[in-house]
Formats: C-alpha cells, structure tokens, sequence
C-alpha cells in the first residue's frame, strides 16, 4: 500500500548481517584481540626498560665477585679487568636514565607503573654506585695491596663471608623484582644486619691486629677502607630491597626496619 501522498508505507527490509553468524562468531573467538596502540607501547617500553636494567645487574653483580676474588687473592690482573669495565657500568646507568625520562615524557605513566618507573631510576642509581665500590675495592688493590692478605687476619675479619652475604643480597634483589616477591625482598634487610655486625666486628679485630703490629697500620687502614666498601654494597642493596617493596606493595619502608631492629 501506499499513503495518499503516494509514499510507500511498506516497512523498509531488513537485511541480515553476514559477518555475525553463529559459524563467523565462533572464529572470532579465538583471534587475537588488537590491543590499543598506547597500550602496546607501554609494554614495548617497559620491557626496553628492564632488559637494559638486568643486563646492568649482571654486569655489577660481575664486578662485585670479581673484586671479592681480587682482594682476597691479591689479584691485580683481575682488578685491572673491574677498572676497566667501569665505564660501561655508567654508561648502561645512563641508558636506563634515559629510557625511564623517556617513558615519562611520552607515556605519563601513573598507579603502579608510575611506582615501578619511580622504583627502577632509584634501582638504577644503587647499582652504580654498587659498581663504584667494587671498583674502588678493585683500586685499592692495584694501589695499595702490596701483598695478599695475611691468611690468620683474612680469617680473624671474615671478609670472605661479608662478601657472600653481599652477593647474596644482589641476586635476591633481581630475582625480587623479576619474580615481582616482595617478601623475598624482604629477606635483604636480616643479611644488611649480618654484614653490618660483621663490619663493627671487624673494626676491633683490625685495630687490635695493628696495635700488635705497628709496621702494618698504613696497610691495614687502606685494607678498613675497602672492607667498608663492602658495608656500603650491603648498604645500597638494603635500599635497592625497599625500592622494590615501594613498587609491588606501595609501601615506604625507608627507616622502618631500622627502627625495629633498634
């Protein structure tokens, strides 16, 4: 029929869509879904940023053994071999600077990716100055080790044992974060007591030897100086353990637990 302005009323046909049948949506289901473009470069960022982090920490965590092995062998071939891998230490160092301001500026990242970016650019910042004391301990062996330690001292100061614990605390850390366990972060701040308990310990056990013997003090207080620099690795892992804890759990643990443990 028509109207009487000769319009037709018949009800325009509906044509079916093609594209949704039961056979095209069952396929649709198992397609990848196209993620936002943003999206996408978020995670292409983030995984940039942390492939060039943990090939930093391999490499310090390198140089840390190496000058572990220097010292306690009186190895100045191999601490020769730390001073000069220094440099790429900075430079990896600037490389996740970089990245991370660039994350910054291109992606404004807030919630837990701002905590993880906030995280890794302190991360980062530890980890070379981890880099500098073990070659600082790797000069003070080219410079200043004239022979290799006295193995009744070596075994009265435990430096060996400082070290394992140091390492220790290193590789907790990068599996922490890899592994993104907190409370395996955790576990750093009972061995930071351990090596600070060993380096007041051996403050007295130093004096006493240079006291007994008096030819040695300029040696043994080169040799504190690079045992100290084994407290301050702990030192900087223990901060590296909270960075991690402030990322994942969004805690601030800075004083906490030192305020516990006194």
């Amino acid at each position: 029929g028509s109207t009487p302005g000769g319009v037709s009323a018949d009800p325009p046909k509906i044509v079916p869509d093609r594209t949704d049948t039961p056979a095209v949506s069952q396929i649709r289901r198992y397609l990848p879904i196209k993620k936002p473009t943003a999206m996408k470069h978020t995670e292409d960022s983030i995984r940039n940023i942390k492939k060039s982090l943990a090939e930093m920490w391999s490499l310090v965590q390198s140089q840390v053994e190496k000058s572990s092995a220097a010292l306690l062998d009186g190895n100045k071939e191999l601490a020769h071999e730390i001073t000069s891998r220094e440099k790429l230490v900075d430079s990896y160092e600037l490389t996740v600077d970089r990245e991370c301001e660039n994350f910054f500026a291109l992606l404004t990242p807030v919630a837990v990716d701002l905590r993880m970016i906030l995280s890794i650019i302190k991360i980062n910042n530890n980890l070379e100055r981890i880099g500098d004391f073990a070659d600082g301990i790797a000069h003070f062996v080219i410079h200043n080790q004239t022979e290799k330690i006295n193995t009744e001292l070596l075994g009265q100061l435990q430096i060996r044992e400082m070290f394992d614990e140091v390492i220790c605390m290193l590789k907790l850390c990068k599996s922490a974060l890899a592994n993104e366990d907190s409370h395996m972060a955790g576990k750093v701040f009972a061995k930071d007591t351990v090596v600070d308990r060993l380096n007041t310990e051996n403050v007295h056990r130093l004096a006493t030897y240079m006291e007994q013997n008096p030819d040695a003090i300029l040696d043994g207080l080169y040799l504190h100086s690079a045992i100290r620099r084994i407290e301050r690795i702990g030192d900087r892992c223990n901060n590296i353990a909270e960075d991690i804890i402030f990322y994942l759990d969004a805690k601030v643990m800075k004083h906490l637990h030192t305020q516990d443990e006194q």
